[in-house]
């Protein structure tokens, strides 16, 4: 995960009444809300892209220190789940291992787990600068 970040790029997608597509250097993929909300469904509401970005990065952080520390981590499977209230976002992440791993081995990627940088970018203090730029 030492790739150079690129910026993502969000507009209205040639589809939907609310949608938009978020461009990611050669990836496109398309952000919506449901009809109760007053979209149409077409894609990922943009908490679930936030619940699949800490998802995607424990599941890749894994699988790189596994491999690199030479584990029998055959596959590793991340469900996001998240409720808000009383102002405070909660997630729930369920991590499942398969392979041929020690109960020391799966302590550490637990561990391991709670250090991916998504975990700890949301764990700590950020800020968001806004600004109109047009």
């Amino acid at each position: 995960m030492t790739s150079p970040l690129r910026t993502v790029v969000v507009g209205k997608a040639a589809t939907g009444t609310v949608a938009h597509e978020v461009r990611i250097g050669p990836h496109r993929l398309l952000t919506d809300v449901g009809s109760a909300s007053g979209g149409d469904d077409l894609g990922a509401d943009p908490h679930e892209f936030l619940d699949a970005a800490l998802a995607s990065c424990t599941a890749l952080t894994l699988k790189l220190y596994a491999r690199r520390k030479a584990l029998a981590l055959d596959d590793v499977q991340v469900s996001v789940s998240h409720e808000e209230k009383d102002g405070v976002y909660h997630m729930r992440r369920d991590i499942r291992l398969d392979g041929a791993l020690s109960d020391g081995d799966r302590a550490r990627l637990l561990d391991i787990a709670n250090r991916c940088p998504v975990h700890r970018t949301l764990s700590g203090r950020f800020e968001i600068e806004s600004r109109i730029v047009g």
